[in-house]
């Protein structure tokens, strides 16, 4: 029970008011002290590659005014250099309208195909496929999987959200906007029975936390991403009841 009752508090601080604001894609003083990092320096594409490869896409991705941009051309997802397994994660994004896409955590290499939990990203008004598997392919959504259990509030395309994915132990947490959508526990018998009804039910380990990559994913259409920051909370950081978080308000 303590371990939980950490988790509790752990999460409210994420959403305590937060007063040391930073530009966009740099950290505040307390970011750094209490360990981001960031994923995206907002003027180039280091620490970002294709799926099993060293290089990164050419003619589909580029950096513009701050923003980490995907065209939509189909030139490949990305994959962030670095591995997580406990972590929260934050960043902006804003997408075309009639948009797609998601991020992806879990990402392993061992696999064929880029598969991870994904937290969708999409049009919800204007793209069909957020109106297919009941719910489970909204934005915020854990992708065919567990749909929000509280209406995810959403921002018209154009307009600039903020996400957060927030992995202690075996639980995680979506948030959009400030506020929590969706929480599961990797591999309970809740989360292993949804994977088994989804399109993910024959791909390995789905469903259990991994250690494994962050990706940003191409999904034919425009996405802008910016402010990817990451708390690693792997090890006994998330054990402890003072652990430094970032808090924000929106």
């Amino acid at each position: 029970m303590q371990k939980r009752g950490t988790i509790l508090v752990l999460v409210s601080l994420l959403c305590a008011p937060f007063s040391g604001w930073a530009a966009p894609n740099q950290l505040s003083p307390k970011e750094r002290t209490a360990g981001w990092k960031l994923l995206f320096d907002g003027k180039t594409t280091a620490g970002w590659r294709s799926f099993k490869k060293h290089s990164f896409p050419k003619g589909d991705w580029n950096v513009e005014d701050g923003w980490l941009h995907c065209l939509g051309h189909g030139g490949g997802d990305i994959i962030s250099d670095g591995q997580f397994d406990q972590f929260a994660l934050e960043w902006e994004w804003k997408q075309a309208r009639g948009g797609n896409s998601g991020v992806k955590y879990f990402v392993t290499e061992k696999r064929r195909a880029a598969l991870g939990h994904e937290y969708q990203m999409i049009d919800d008004w204007r793209e069909p496929d957020a109106k297919a598997a009941h719910g489970k392919r909204v934005t915020a959504a854990f992708y065919d999987v567990f749909a929000p259990t509280t209406p995810p509030p959403l921002k018209q395309p154009g307009q600039v959200n903020h996400s957060r994915i927030v992995v202690i132990g075996n639980h995680v947490e979506h948030w959009l906007n400030g506020k929590k959508v969706l929480e599961y526990d990797c591999g309970s018998p809740a989360t292993m029975a949804a994977v088994h009804a989804s399109k993910f039910r024959h791909t390995p380990w789905f469903g259990t936390r991994i250690k494994g990559h962050i990706l940003l994913q191409d999904h034919h259409s425009q996405v802008w991403f910016r402010n990817i920051k990451i708390l690693d909370l792997s090890g006994n950081h998330a054990d402890h009841w003072d652990w430094p978080v970032r808090s924000r308000s929106f």
